[in-house]
């Protein structure tokens, strides 16, 4: 099929189910894509290019929260559930970032007017809504008592920041998407206190080895696979059985299956030299500069100088650490893509990286991903909000979103409420309170609070407190997050996977790098649709980057591409690459496309200190994350962007030390003089 005959007939002018606010809808205004390398490169270099133009067109989708208004309904209204909403854009969706970006260009304040004050106060304001900032919460409360004041607030229409819940439904069953932080890594790994949150909100990690069925796909005959499209490769084909990676026990790449990829004969037996023959790439060099040589060696670099492989096996590889690094193997080490199991280093003599004692499988996923984590804090912060009390009950349990942000609780959580200044009263050192702004609805507010923590993306801590110093402002300013598109699509069915006999498919030539079965999980009254004739949701992953950049640099530009790229760009990529790889198995993506959520993060996955670009040697102290997260007067910093890793307890336990950092203060500071409740002063421990 020609890309002319694909762009005709995707089935864009079909129509999706569109539901209404109760149970999820669509509303689109395009937006044209600014997608050529040259205009996103000067997006890049010129961030006020971007905020003109979305200003100008008004963004790449009309959001949410303007969908709700139009309906009459806010966050006090029984019928507002974001949740459910498909078909548009989520994750960083439109009115969650304007804001933002006005304040980093230096515009915002001269036609904001003066804020109104709410003469709210609170012993602690929560800037960020997510795992981190509502785990802040939780922690401050278990130190500082039941009758702590604390309120929490997000800029996006929901809670759980990058532990985004996606629903979909199916003639009136349940299915759920993961649209952001995925599942629980190596909870064995977990920190005390990280382990014991989850534990102390009823998460019992080894239930999972019953919920998550690990034989489901491999009992129906599903393999890996690989999807060579035509418009990078020639044709269009799938071969499956085929990985590009090595696993524990078998060969990544078959013989048989090398000499079908539409790859140059040349490249073919490069690439099984990979994988067969024990070949010394590099020698004569000592462990050492061996070890230093593949940390600031590209894989692509390695492939092409060192191995000397036809370039048409880098086209293979390219895309293949998108999951992991958001960038491909250009920008990623040999050292790091060795241990992710790619080719080309048998030969080659190094020490085998230290594993843990225990190897623990990757089966500890929620069907939402870890946004029953964040609906587990929700619950136990904001009673009544959430009803249940077990982790087989959270799955299925409905927000009620009233109850999020009710004057009579001693939690709240104020959602559409990006805030833009966190300003003491008086010099921070010696300051009693914070005075937080926020904007709704086109309005400024400000509450006070006695203490303060981000737990927001640490690169806008600089924007919202301007009297940091600026060697603070520096450091946090220094990472740059990572972009990524966390895409769920429900289908009628998956019988075309069955019939093709795959669960899972790498394409790297294709717009999105992965598209996968969800994982099998069932829990509580939640079923899994095990059954090839029952809907169910594919998981796509896209990480748009410029090859050839350094990875901050790739990393600019892909945010600047998913700024501006409308919901019908990515339906329309979605549809064809769907039907080019499944069509043969009898996937029509006219008939069987059911729904799109599209959850788009242009500040993903927290920056992780790529080792090919990093100083080395460097002590972990001397970090800019660890630097720019110390304390500034009654300002603590959370956010995994403070530990330099994109991981669910790393977001835990920097609220904790944020958390611990604030106690601190208050155990030195004269409670009189407070507005720190005199509960939590009399329960406050000694640090």
């Amino acid at each position: 099929m020609s890309r002319k005959t694909r762009d005709r007939d995707p089935g864009m002018g079909c129509k999706i189910t569109r539901r209404d606010f109760l149970n999820g809808v669509a509303v689109g205004a395009g937006m044209g894509l600014l997608g050529a390398r040259g205009a996103l490169a000067d997006l890049a270099t010129h961030p006020e290019a971007m905020t003109s133009a979305l200003q100008s067109e008004k963004g790449a989708d009309a959001s949410a929260q303007e969908y709700f208004l139009s309906k009459g309904v806010n966050q006090k209204d029984a019928n507002y559930y974001p949740p459910g909403l498909t078909d548009m854009m989520r994750g960083s969706h439109p009115g969650s970032f304007e804001a933002a970006h006005l304040l980093r260009d230096h515009r915002f304040w001269k036609s904001a007017g003066a804020p109104q004050d709410t003469h709210e106060t609170y012993d602690l304001v929560v800037v960020g809504g997510g795992i981190s900032g509502l785990a802040a919460g939780y922690f401050f409360r278990q130190f500082a008592g039941q009758d702590a004041r604390i309120l929490i607030l997000d800029n996006h229409d929901d809670f759980g920041g990058h532990a985004k819940r996606n629903e979909f439904h199916a003639n009136g069953r349940l299915l759920l998407g993961y649209g952001g932080t995925q599942s629980i890594e190596a909870p064995g790994t977990y920190s005390p206190q990280a382990i014991g949150l989850l534990r102390d909100l009823g998460i019992d990690v080894s239930r999972f080895y019953r919920y998550f069925d690990r034989n489901l796909y491999s009992s129906l005959g599903l393999k890996p696979s690989v999807f060579f499209d035509k418009e990078s490769f020639g044709t269009d084909r799938l071969l499956v059985g085929a990985a590009v990676q090595f696993s524990d026990d078998t060969e990544p790449l078959p013989g048989s299956r090398i000499h079908e990829m539409p790859i140059a004969p040349a490249a073919q037996q490069d690439l099984l030299r990979l994988i067969r023959e024990s070949i010394n790439y590099l020698p004569g060099l000592t462990p050492e500069q061996l070890r230093t040589r593949l940390i600031k060696t590209s894989y692509k670099g390695f492939l092409l100088q060192d191995a000397k492989v036809h370039p048409d096996v880098v086209k293979v590889y390219q895309k293949a650490p998108h999951d992991l690094y958001c960038v491909g193997i250009d920008a990623v080490s040999a050292l790091s893509c060795r241990y992710m199991g790619f080719p080309g280093f048998k030969g080659i003599p190094m020490e085998e990286r230290r594993r843990e004692e225990k190897e623990e499988p990757y089966i500890f996923h929620f069907p939402d991903g870890n946004a029953s984590i964040a609906r587990m804090l929700v619950r136990s912060l904001i009673p009544g909000s959430i009803p249940g009390r077990t982790m087989e009950d959270i799955v299925t349990a409905r927000v009620s979103y009233p109850r999020l942000d009710r004057s009579d609780s001693r939690v709240r959580l104020r959602l559409n409420s990006p805030v833009v200044r966190a300003r003491h009263r008086g010099d921070p050192q010696t300051a009693k309170t914070v005075d937080v702004t926020y904007l709704q609805n086109g309005k400024l507010y400000t509450v006070q609070g006695g203490y303060c923590v981000m737990a927001c993306y640490n690169c806008m801590a600089p924007y919202l407190c301007p009297e940091m110093p600026t060697w603070q402002k520096e450091a946090l300013a220094y990472a740059v997050k990572e972009p990524l598109v966390y895409t769920n699509v429900q289908i009628r069915n998956w019988t075309a996977f069955q019939k093709l006999g795959t669960d899972n498919v790498y394409c790297p030539g294709s717009y999105f790098s992965n598209v996968d079965l969800d994982f099998p999980v069932s829990l509580g009254s939640y079923r899994f649709p095990s059954s090839p004739s029952e809907s169910c949701v594919l998981h796509l992953l896209r990480t748009p980057c410029m090859p050839g950049l350094p990875c901050k640099e790739q990393y600019r530009a892909g945010r600047m591409e998913l700024y501006t790229t409308p919901f019908s760009t990515f339906e329309h990529n979605i549809r064809a690459q769907l039907g080019a790889i499944l069509g043969p198995g009898g996937f029509d993506p006219v008939r069987d496309i059911v729904a799109i959520t599209v959850n788009r993060w242009p500040h993903g996955y927290a920056y992780e200190y790529n080792p090919l670009f990093e100083p080395l040697g460097r002590p972990a102290s001397e970090r800019p994350c660890v630097i720019g997260r110390k304390p500034f007067g009654r300002i603590t910093i959370a956010n995994s962007d403070s530990a330099g890793r994109a991981y669910t307890n790393a977001a835990i336990d920097q609220a904790y030390r944020a958390i611990q950092e604030t106690m601190a203060m208050h155990a030195k500071s004269e409670s009189g003089n407070s507005p720190v409740s005199s509960a939590i002063a009399s329960s406050l421990p000694r640090v």
